[in-house]
């Protein structure tokens, strides 16, 4: 395959994850219409919303395994299309306790994208440009909750939130038909030329890597997840006007995703620059805070910063963990990454919330500024000096994309 071929997947694999994401991460931009129509607290809101990603957390590592032994594209495009049909199922819901389910649903099915797009990376892309590409695809985040920070509030606004379900449900058909035609499986070392690889969770990189990676998922879900209700609960704004700030935001989050990627490949790491990322993490938590009790308005700027930095660090994690699994565990690797931060996904949002009712948003920020700074020493860069990635396995399948 030649090099703009494999560019094009990687464009219908970054769209297959920014279609899902747009439901998995970009529901947090319907609580105030959520509470409104359904007459529910902010921990149940927290608890709907944060309901896609249960879902995730159940099926990432089954996912990946498939992905590992059949190839990427069928798996990507049955994940789609079984998470649409969940979503329409959900639209047609009342019940918060049946809406939890069928977006949970939805959820385990779009679980399919985040390990089969990952491998897909690891396959037609070399170490030297990998961060990059890796960064690219991890933009799919930020671009899906900037699609429903912009399309989600005004439908539901004028319509319901029923109806802005059907935003996601058309996304995921449509991208989902497209992978099928276009996405191709990177070529695999034929049987028998690659050495059995054993378990690389035998040493605790891979381990202190999910850790670390999986603790700074809380601030990067502090401020989506609470930036919406923020601005409109306290700040006063319009959610409209509101969402269209949180737009440019998390395109802003996109573009810096892509400079971490950039970053890493250009100074040969993936954990040194997160490391930085965990401490800028933590400063913007802490600035929050601090905005917050002095009600100054420097908070609008901090939540702007905070969109980008705490979402950069994403694609650096998952570069590497792709790199120390190797080709052969590389899906399964990824599954497991993605199943710890999505358990911290799940929680942040609704636990957040019930101690921000409780005790306000300063106290809730700083208490979530503690998780980067446990990341900055779990993350494991000494190792990553230490131990060289082995070359025949990570680089395998990007040597022979020709």
């Amino acid at each position: 395959m030649g090099d703009r071929r494999r560019w094009v997947v990687l464009a219908f694999g970054l769209l297959a994850q920014a279609s899902t994401c747009l439901f998995l991460y970009g529901l947090p931009m319907l609580v105030p219409q959520l509470r409104a129509e359904l007459g529910i607290s902010l921990g149940a809101a927290g608890a709907i919303v944060g309901a896609p990603a249960v879902g995730l957390l159940l099926t990432l590592i089954l996912w990946g395994a498939i992905a590992d032994r059949y190839g990427e594209r069928l798996v990507i495009t049955a994940g789609l299309l079984l998470a649409a049909a969940f979503l329409l199922g959900a639209s047609r819901l009342h019940s918060p306790t049946m809406l939890c389910v069928a977006l949970a649903a939805a959820g385990a099915s779009g679980a399919s994208v985040n390990a089969a797009s990952g491998r897909v990376v690891l396959g037609w892309f070399a170490a030297h440009e990998r961060g990059l590409a890796m960064g690219l695809r991890q933009t799919a985040q930020p671009l899906g909750v900037a699609i429903a920070a912009v399309a989600l509030p005004p439908v539901a606004d004028r319509w319901s939130v029923a109806t802005a379900l059907g935003v996601p449900v058309v996304l995921c058909t449509v991208i989902g038909l497209l992978v099928l035609v276009f996405v191709v499986d990177p070529p695999r070392p034929a049987k028998g030329t690659v050495v059995a690889q054993g378990s690389p969770y035998r040493v605790p990189t891979l381990w202190r890597l999910h850790a670390a990676s999986t603790l700074l998922v809380v601030p990067q879900f502090a401020i989506s997840g609470f930036s919406m209700v923020y601005l409109v609960s306290v700040r006063h704004w319009d959610p409209i006007a509101a969402g269209r700030l949180l737009f440019v935001a998390q395109l802003l989050g996109a573009f810096g995703r892509i400079g971490a990627g950039a970053w890493s490949d250009r100074v040969a790491s993936r954990l040194t620059p997160m490391r930085q990322l965990a401490v800028a993490s933590a400063a913007v938590m802490l600035a929050f805070a601090l905005g917050d009790r002095l009600n100054s308005a420097t908070v609008l700027g901090v939540l702007i910063a905070g969109a980008v930095i705490t979402v950069a660090d994403n694609g650096l994690a998952f570069t590497a963990v792709a790199e120390f699994a190797g080709s052969s565990w590389a899906g399964r690797a990824l599954g497991a990454q993605n199943t710890a931060q999505n358990v911290a996904s799940a929680l942040t949002p609704p636990l957040l919330g019930m101690l921000i009712q409780a005790h306000g948003y300063a106290l809730g920020f700083a208490v979530a500024a503690v998780f980067p700074l446990l990341a900055i020493a779990m993350t494991p860069v000494l190792a990553e000096r230490r131990q060289s990635v082995r070359p025949s396995e990570s680089g395998a399948l990007a040597s022979r994309r020709d």
